[in-house]
């Protein structure tokens, strides 16, 4: 019986280091895409994109290329999140990359309003 739990305990610790070093090559978490670049306008209250979904690759680098009226500050309820601050006119905003799959909201702190949603894969 002994031996039993020895194999299963030997064949546990086998698996999970196998599963936590098997993620970490950058041509599988999306490393090795090109840069995905979101466009984001701001005028007065109107924003465009407002609310939708954009798919983003786990590890892909993600710039952030903001036209506005006026200065203001983007939000990425990422981890961690990320806080940017653009001025009137345009700016590009380099972003960490997202480094677990799921859903991050981003939104202007100067409207309090959801810009859009990252759905990292």
């Amino acid at each position: 019986m002994r031996r039993l739990v020895a194999v299963v305990a030997v064949t546990l610790v086998s698996v999970a280091s196998l599963t936590a070093c098997g993620g970490g090559s950058s041509s599988q978490n999306g490393g090795d895409l090109p840069t995905k670049t979101i466009d984001i306008t701001i005028k007065g209250e109107d924003t465009d994109p407002s609310g939708q979904a954009i798919d983003v690759a786990v590890g892909q680098r993600i710039e952030l290329v903001v036209t506005a009226d006026k200065a203001g500050e983007i939000h990425v309820h990422s981890s961690p999140e990320q806080e940017f601050r653009y001025d009137a006119g345009s700016s590009t905003l380099d972003m960490k990359p997202i480094q677990a799959p799921g859903r991050i909201t981003v939104e202007s702190h100067t409207l309090d309003k959801v810009l859009f949603t990252l759905v990292a894969r």
